[in-house]
């Protein structure tokens, strides 16, 4: 598209009585050009099985094209309707907790193959009657899929199927690693792949092991942390796999000016947070177009706008291209309603992280349901409020300079590379016991530091570990589980002239979440120059550094996890203060070939979080601007006249001061600065210029 998309998700069928032609006067009264259809109404699209009833659909998309608004149609596949349940129970899945009861969303078995017809049917019977419409820009395949805990016997099934034919395959490329097993492996099962399944995952641990194809057992019972990670990998790669299927019966129907997204979702606690653990976003990425999101976040006094750049970039490095933000909240949660001023500083936030489209879930707040009070762009009364006055700026703003905005291109320096399986094995096996920190607390400290200085970044996932020589500093947080390959090229990474920032939980198990039998971190002692063996959750324990000398006293305590660093030719930039770890080092440096490889190893307060990543990314000769300090942020990337646009957002109830560090044009005033002058941002507002 050659403009940015503005709207909302729009239910006709929710709505308690007829107002369509309203809705699209308001909708173009703010500015809004775009609106995302069907994925949730299955029900009423085949009201019976074979019963197909296209009215609502075809109402909808009359009225928009008839007023030039564009449509993102939704697959509705993620909703199943009534009679499908009562004919064929076995379509909802069967999970850890067992089968379940029909209400909700996602409650089914994404492999069944009647859910399976079905769903392509109804896909098929929507797209004959409406990808052909002019306004139809794209479709959205699914809404947020998962597997959905499904685990019943015909998952079980095809979990066996899919290990037998995973490991054949692996021992047929890699005969050695039959070599290498230790003789008393060999010869107790039926064939050589289960031998080496049994080794690789520890079966013989309280007598688990599988000594034939017939006795594989239903994971769901494992006490193997090893196995279950597995049959996880295994859910995802099923989530892949029907996202892949429903791209290609859609695309049958495309026009080459029409695109297949999705809208993938990420983590919670009490919003968006971290990478998902029941789908593989970069392995999905493959079946998409243009990659899509959902991004929920703080609002009120707890808006830092880190949420949504971390969503942002996150899908932007899947591709390395512009996304499209799918649903975000216009009020949310009551306790999401924006002050004065928010919504629009949270719009422009998406734009600055490279999104080309804001959709707002939803148009209207619910008269029903369990979604009654998660409200919309309007309330239940339909009139217009503060947050469609809110919208409608932005909106009307976009219309006039958004094509100074569109198709923002980032030149990141820093990367972070991201482990699926690490999130998983840590939700096992967690950092802290007392409490119960994990994968996702790591990355986001991490993250959240480094955006409230203003360092912006990509994501790389394993399966793109050819991407890391573009970053003079790669972070790896909390790698727990890690392949041979990905120390292998990490360490050529640093060898090459690299900087590498490793914390403490890293490469400490393979990627089966077996624990490597070498000294920690396994395969890269030299690289950092430290080993370990001991590590502990640490009661009134503090650093000492000299290298840290404005470090408070307070920012010095050592929370919930400490390893015990051995220096093997590392430099200690701090050691334990504490009589019975005092010989141990706590955070190192080492030169390593032309590179310089940072290790953390326990976990420190938020501020001595900071100051570590702040002297890291400077010791990677990567600028850092001090004068530009959170709530101020600052992001900025290259538009489509291949100039720079630089976004000062102010996350506060203050206003604040920023000295420019570059000359250029103010984009609502079109008044010119110079380099060094003084600007003043009021509370919950922003300054864009134009270098």
């Amino acid at each position: 598209m050659d403009k940015l998309l503005y709207g909302a998700a729009y239910y006709d069928e929710y709505i308690p009585y007829d107002r369509l032609d309203k809705d699209i006067e308001m909708m173009q009264k703010a500015g809004m050009n775009v609106v995302r259809i069907g994925e949730s109404t299955w029900s009423t699209m085949e009201p019976q099985d074979g019963v197909f009833d296209f009215r609502h659909l075809d109402r909808v998309l009359d009225a928009m094209e008839k007023a030039g608004m564009y449509v993102i149609l939704g697959t509705p596949t993620y909703a199943i309707p009534t009679w499908m349940v009562k004919a064929y129970p076995d379509v909802l899945a069967t999970t850890d907790k067992g089968r379940g009861i029909y209400g909700a969303r996602q409650i089914m078995d994404i492999t069944n193959p009647t859910y399976l017809f079905y769903s392509e049917r109804v896909i098929r019977k929507m797209m004959e009657h409406c990808a052909g419409r002019k306004c139809v820009i794209g479709v959205q395949i699914d809404n947020e899929t998962k597997a959905y805990g499904t685990a019943g016997p015909n998952v079980q099934e095809q979990f066996k199927k899919y290990m037998r034919e995973k490991y054949t395959r692996k021992l047929k490329e890699n005969p050695e690693l039959l070599d290498k097993l230790p003789e008393v492996f060999r010869g107790g099962s039926e064939d050589e792949v289960l031998d080496y399944i049994n080794y690789e995952f520890g079966f013989d641990y309280w007598s688990n092991r599988i000594n034939a194809w017939e006795d594989f057992p239903d994971v769901r019972g494992t006490i193997n942390w090893s196995f279950s990670g597995e049959f996880r990998r295994f859910q995802r790669k099923l989530v892949t796999d029907f996202l892949s299927w429903q791209s290609k019966i859609v695309k049958e129907y495309l026009r080459e000016d029409q695109f297949v997204t999705h809208n993938t979702d990420y983590s919670w606690n009490m919003a968006s947070y971290g990478i998902n653990p029941d789908t593989d976003v970069c392995d999905n990425a493959e079946a998409l177009d243009i990659i899509g999101t959902d991004i929920y976040h703080p609002t009120q006094d707890r808006l830092t706008g880190m949420t949504i750049a971390f969503g942002g970039d996150i899908s932007r490095s899947l591709k390395k291209d512009n996304y499209y933000v799918l649903e975000t909240e216009a009020q949310g949660f009551p306790g999401w309603l924006p002050f004065d001023g928010q919504l629009r500083l949270q719009a422009y936030s998406h734009l600055a992280s490279g999104a080309d489209m804001v959709e707002y879930w939803h148009w209207h707040s619910l008269h029903n349901a369990c979604e009654t009070y998660w409200k919309g762009v309007l309330s239940q009364d339909f009139k217009e409020n503060d947050t469609y006055r809110a919208a409608s700026t932005v909106g009307n703003e976009w219309k006039k300079i958004g094509h100074k905005l569109i198709h923002l291109k980032k030149n990141n320096k820093v990367a972070i590379l991201v482990s699926q399986e690490s999130l998983i094995a840590l939700d096992d096996f967690p950092i802290s016991a007392a409490r119960k920190m994990g994968y996702n607390d790591v990355l986001m400290s991490i993250y959240d530091q480094l955006y409230r200085m203003n360092v912006e970044c990509d994501f790389i996932w394993p399966q793109q570990i050819d991407r890391i020589g573009d970053y003079e500093l790669l972070i790896i947080p909390a790698m727990y589980c890690i392949a041979q390959s990905t120390v292998d090229a990490v360490t050529a990474y640093v060898e090459n002239g690299g900087h590498v920032f490793m914390t403490f939980k890293s490469a400490f198990t393979d990627e089966n979440v077996k624990v490597w039998h070498d000294e920690a971190p396994h395969g890269l002692a030299e690289v950092f120059g430290v080993s370990y063996s001991h590590f502990s959750w640490p009661e009134n324990v503090s650093l000492r550094s000299d290298f840290y000398k404005e470090a408070g006293k307070d920012d010095l305590r050592v929370m919930d996890f400490c390893e015990l660093l051995n220096l093997e030719g590392a430099t200690a930039l701090a050691s334990y203060a504490h009589p019975g770890y005092e010989r141990y080092a706590a955070i190192t440096r080492n030169s390593f070939g032309k590179g310089v490889a940072t290790y953390l190893g326990c976990n420190v307060s938020e501020t001595m979080l900071g100051t570590v990543l702040e002297d890291t990314v400077k010791n990677a000769g990567i600028d850092v601007d001090d004068t530009v300090k959170f709530p101020v942020i600052h992001r900025c990337g290259i538009n489509t006249e291949g100039k720079t646009v630089h976004y000062y957002f102010n996350y506060s109830a203050d206003e604040k001061e920023v000295k420019l560090p570059t000359a250029g044009t103010e984009i609502f005033s079109d008044k010119k600065f110079s380099k060094g002058d003084e600007i003043r941002i009021s509370p919950w507002d922003m300054f864009i210029e134009i270098e």
